[in-house]
């Protein structure tokens, strides 16, 4: 569980940056003339910001997995990936097509995130303090 959540941590991270920089530079002379230019380009900014936290927060999962074998940091880790893909995905899906509709799908990963958030709490909770 470890290297998977390590895994998905570094390729999220990666993927935040490198998506990130793009709508910074890339989608903002596309987007800006635009009539909804700067409200899609709020979306990415959005989208980036929250998957580069949760690619943090699989690093935490990982470091968890280390510590205990509760099923919580399994749930943590794919709901964070689940929130990722949900909630980052849809917002840069309706950035770049503009389709409002899919900002339906966007709290459906807000969800994910605070499953991922409790589970992460649960996997806490049972840890032992050092001695």
């Amino acid at each position: 569980m470890e290297r998977f959540a390590l895994l998905a941590s570094s390729t999220l991270g990666f993927l935040a940056v490198a998506l990130g920089a793009f709508g910074a530079h890339g989608l903002k002379a596309r987007l800006e003339p635009l009539a909804d230019g700067a409200k899609r380009l709020e979306w990415w900014s959005t989208a980036a910001h929250y998957q580069a936290i949760h690619a943090l927060a699989l690093g935490l999962v990982a470091y968890l997995a280390t510590r205990t074998t509760s099923p919580a940091v399994k749930v943590a880790a794919i709901a964070f990936i689940v929130g990722a893909v949900l909630f980052s995905g849809s917002l840069y899906t309706m950035t770049l097509t503009g389709v409002r509709a899919l900002g339906q799908i966007t709290p459906l990963g807000g969800l994910a995130f605070l499953v991922g958030w409790g589970a992460v709490f649960v996997a806490a909770w049972g840890l032992r303090p050092a001695t």
